[in-house]
């Protein structure tokens, strides 16, 4: 398992706890001092199965900044795909890649049923 982490997130540290509770295994990524790449985070979204949108964070700062909300419904997938390896702030996180999915935040009920 690796877990995308930013430390400074209080969601993140709290998806920390709950595998180490757990006594899962799992490597950490800081997601904005190790930013993805873009083939890193096409790999991601294509193993999740879910749309590119559920990848932004949208309720961060830099997301608000750049007006996010209103232009990336006319956005194409590569044009997103930069913007999330732009800056790791505007990647919803954590991100918790497995063998065969990623988990996009963290969310108690969906964790557990992996």
């Amino acid at each position: 398992m690796l877990l995308f982490e930013y430390p400074k997130c209080s969601t993140c540290q709290k998806a920390k706890r709950y595998l180490e509770n757990k006594n899962f295994s799992f490597e950490v990524r800081n997601i904005v001092a190790d930013k993805l790449d873009i083939n890193e985070l096409d790999r991601l979204i294509k193993k999740s199965t879910k749309d590119i949108n559920k990848f932004f964070n949208t309720s961060g700062l830099k997301y608000r900044e750049l007006n996010l909300k209103d232009k990336i419904q006319n956005m194409s997938y590569e044009e997103k795909l930069q913007i999330l390896s732009s800056d790791g702030m505007l990647v919803k996180r954590p991100l918790l890649e497995l063998d065969d999915t990623v988990l996009i935040g963290f969310k108690e009920n969906e964790w557990n049923n992996i």
